[in-house]
């Protein structure tokens, strides 16, 4: 591929603008790229290029401001050709407990990923995360536009959760979850909606329905820990508008059309 159709800033590489027809050509940033390929979100895509792990027409790009133009220009990542796909999917997957949230794992450990068609539809990854023993919605895409803006702090998709807890926690308990403000890794979380669903007092156990609207990491079972109610299980029942519904655990399904105008209307 001939450098001279690559538009870059102060990395260097060979500029559009040289040839004098940069406004016919449909450039677009290299991170922009990599993202819509299904590489992973836009902001981890920076973090890829500043780690040398892409190239474009044979240079190494680690800076920002490079645009490419889709068809035209080879972008690797990893060594590996990376070309925009016509076909973007959301796929539901009924996550079992045992396995990571991962693509691969060096351990050898079940993955997430192993329960979805990713030689299918190449470039798949899991829209956030569910720990190893959760259970339960997690979405698949192979869109990295979408799956940025799904996990961006400033759209606050719900996520619901049903979680059995040890202990019966009292109103008063349940109103600190509701209130929020509770300091869990230095920060204050944001009020959540909290049911209790049930519970068996003879086993000294309850069912509480728990709705954020923040992601943080093992956020619900931080959560019920620090009202001294420790998570015993933990499922995913719906993500935003999506709900899991009657899904096997295992397996998956694309998302309807009308699913699809409901996830992207709460953007």
């Amino acid at each position: 591929m001939a450098k001279d159709s690559m538009v870059t800033s102060g990395t260097g590489l060979h500029s559009v603008e040289d040839s004098g027809d940069c406004g016919s050509l449909d450039t677009m940033p290299l991170q922009k790229y990599l993202a819509r390929a299904g590489i992973d979100s836009r902001r981890k895509c920076e973090n890829h290029i500043r780690a040398g792990r892409v190239s474009v027409d044979g240079s190494i790009v680690t800076e920002m401001g490079v645009r490419v133009i889709p068809g035209v220009n080879e972008v690797l990542f990893d060594g590996s050709p990376v070309v925009l796909g016509d076909e973007k999917v959301v796929l539901m997957l009924n996550k079992p407990a045992g396995h990571v949230t991962t693509m691969s794992d060096e351990w050898g450990r079940p993955t997430a990923a192993d329960l979805v068609p990713c030689d299918k539809y190449p470039g798949l990854f899991a829209v956030g995360r569910l720990d190893q023993d959760t259970t339960g919605l997690l979405l698949f895409t192979n869109d990295g536009e979408l799956c940025q803006r799904l996990l961006h702090p400033t759209h606050h998709v719900d996520k619901t959760y049903e979680a059995l807890v040890s202990g019966i926690p009292s109103e008063d308990q349940l109103n600190e979850l509701r209130k929020g403000g509770l300091i869990i890794a230095n920060r204050p979380i944001q009020p959540a909606e909290v049911e209790m669903a049930s519970c068996d007092r003879k086993k000294n156990r309850a069912m509480l329905r728990i709705t954020i609207h923040e992601g943080r990491k093992r956020q619900v079972r931080k959560m019920c820990k620090a009202i001294h109610h420790p998570v015993i299980h933990l499922h995913r029942c719906s993500f935003g508008p999506l709900v899991l519904g009657g899904l096997p655990e295992g397996e998956w399904r694309a998302l309807s059309p009308e699913e699809l105008s409901a996830l992207r209307a709460v953007l």
